[in-house]
C-alpha cells in the first residue's frame, strides 16, 4: 500500500488502543500513542532506502516487528523514564507496543496486496497475501485513509463521551 493506506491501518488497528486509553484518564498518552504510530507507519519502507535490502525483504517481517518493539523497550529505558506509569503500564511497555503495532500495520496494510509479505522470514520466505487491491489503487488507499480516520473519530467518540463520562 501507499503512505494513505498505511496510515488509515495504523488507525484503525491503534483506535481501540486509544479509546482504552481515554477511558483510563489518559487523554496525553492517547494522543502520543497515536502520533507516534504515525510516525513509526512507513518504517518498514525504508529499506529502500538501504543498500543490499530488497522491498518488502526483511523489514516486512515478524522479526523486524520484534525488533522494533525491542528497541522502543530499549530507548525508553534509556531515557530514564522507563518505569513511568502511562496508564496501568510503564513507558517501556507502551513504548514497545508501539512500535511493534506500527510495523504490524504496515504488514496488514501490505497483505492486501498481491505481492503480499514474507511474515516469518528467515524461517521461510513464503509470501503470506490476500491479494485485495494492488498498492498503487488509489481508491483502495483512500478508503483505507477514510476508514482509519472514522474509526479514530469513533474511539475518541466513545472514549471520551461514551465511556469516560465526558462533554456530550
Amino acid at each position: 500500500m501507499f503512505r494513505p493506506g498505511h496510515y488509515g491501518v495504523s488507525l484503525v488497528l491503534y483506535a481501540p488502543v486509544g479509546c482504552w486509553l481515554l477511558v483510563l484518564g489518559e487523554p496525553t498518552a492517547a494522543l502520543a500513542g497515536g502520533a507516534a504510530l504515525l510516525w513509526l507507519a512507513m518504517l518498514p519502507d525504508w529499506d529502500s532506502r538501504l543498500p543490499f535490502v530488497s522491498h518488502r525483504g526483511p523489514t516486512h517481517t515478524l522479526p523486524f516487528g520484534a525488533l522494533v518493539a525491542g528497541a522502543g523497550w530499549v530507548a525508553a529505558t534509556a531515557s530514564g523514564f522507563g518505569s513511568a506509569p502511562i496508564g496501568p503500564i510503564d513507558l517501556r511497555t507502551f513504548a514497545a507496543g508501539i512500535g511493534g503495532l506500527a510495523v504490524l500495520a504496515h504488514l496488514a496494510a501490505d497483505l492486501l496486496t498481491p505481492m503480499g509479505v514474507a511474515l516469518l522470514w528467515p524461517a521461510t520466505g513464503r509470501r503470506y497475501t490476500v491479494s485485495l487491491c494492488r498498492a498503487d489503487n488509489r481508491l483502495a488507499n483512500a478508503a483505507l485513509f477514510a476508514l482509519g480516520v472514522f474509526a479514530a473519530a469513533s474511539a475518541t467518540y466513545l472514549g471520551v463521551v461514551l465511556f469516560a463520562g465526558g462533554p456530550t
